[in-house]
């Protein structure tokens, strides 16, 4: 029977009936106007049934991929930044709205488990998924199975430290790679950069534009422009993230790493560092038969891996 898939974000609510081949049936896509737990999970509730009523099929269970650390088995979400969440029941939550077994589960790990059913996984037993888009996360996939740790918060790559005490992360914490590698900390600090006058060549790139348009894009094309200052900035991000990647691959051997997130897909100069990084920082045992992939399935990736969590 098809499942229902719900990919919780920061801004809007997605949500697709899949079958078990994880083929998407049917979605809906509603905005996030009210951030609050009730109020987000009455914006959940009107996706899902704008997808089941243009199914018209029943489903058998819900799974939801949301961005932040989720108590194993729980349904609890005890910390989420996007939303400004910490410790919200978000599964018992929603299983008294929608009438129907819930399951959340990190949305990269949704992602990942998309990608190993029905993506550029498939056939993999052994694999790491690193996404970089507005923040930095990854997902374990071992024997086949996801990988969730103890308290169910396995494979946070991006809130390792890499600078102890460093920049403040959305989680709460100092120096995690995600605050100087996620996409929304990589404005930031392009922001502060131009605000501080040091850079020529991106207050040349801005001149004509709101400063509210850079992106980690428009930091990639500073660097490229040969402005120092951008250049150290973008290095900084690119090598701690390669280093962080090329050490997981070295603890875990998957036998597939895969790459995918705006950042990662429209910063080409940072994957490139990534890809050399596992190269040149990876064990070689550990790099013996690896095999590099972009996902496949795109913003598609985490809302058919939920449903597939509980087909």
């Amino acid at each position: 029977m098809p499942t229902l898939g719900i990919d919780l974000g920061g801004t809007s609510v997605r949500a697709a009936v899949v079958d078990a081949k994880g083929k998407v049936l049917s979605s809906a896509k509603v905005a996030v106007t009210d951030r609050k737990p009730q109020g987000v999970v009455e914006t959940i509730a009107q996706a899902a049934d704008e997808a089941l009523k243009r199914s018209g099929v029943k489903v058998d269970g819900c799974g939801v991929g949301a961005a932040g650390q989720i108590h194993k088995d729980s349904g609890v979400i005890s910390v989420a930044p996007n939303l400004g969440w910490r410790n919200v029941p978000l599964g018992d939550l929603l299983q008294k709205r929608l009438g129907f077994g819930v399951k959340v589960v990190n949305d990269l790990s949704a992602a990942a488990w998309g990608e190993l059913q029905a993506g550029a996984g498939r056939g993999a037993q052994d694999m790491l998924v690193v996404f970089v888009g507005s923040g930095v996360g990854s997902a374990i996939i071992a024997d086949g199975r996801l990988v969730q740790g103890g308290g169910g918060v396995a494979g946070e790559l991006g809130h390792i430290k890499v600078v102890p005490g460093g920049r403040l992360c959305g989680c709460g914490e100092h120096g995690c790679l995600e605050a100087y590698v996620g996409g929304h900390n990589l404005i930031a600090q392009t922001k502060e950069l131009l605000a501080s006058g040091r850079s020529r060549i991106l207050e040349s790139l801005i001149a004509d534009s709101d400063p509210d348009s850079i992106t980690p894009v428009t930091l990639e094309k500073a660097a490229d422009a040969g402005d120092a200052e951008a250049k150290e900035l973008h290095e900084r991000a690119s090598r701690f993230l390669a280093i962080a990647v090329a050490n997981q691959v070295t603890v875990l051997n998957p036998s597939r790493l895969l790459l995918g997130g705006g950042v990662l897909t429209y910063c080409p100069g940072i994957r490139q560092r990534v890809l050399d990084g596992v190269q040149m920082w990876a064990s070689q045992t550990s790099r013996e038969g690896l095999l590099v992939a972009d996902a496949e399935l795109g913003d598609d990736s985490g809302i058919i891996g939920a449903a597939l969590l509980v087909a």
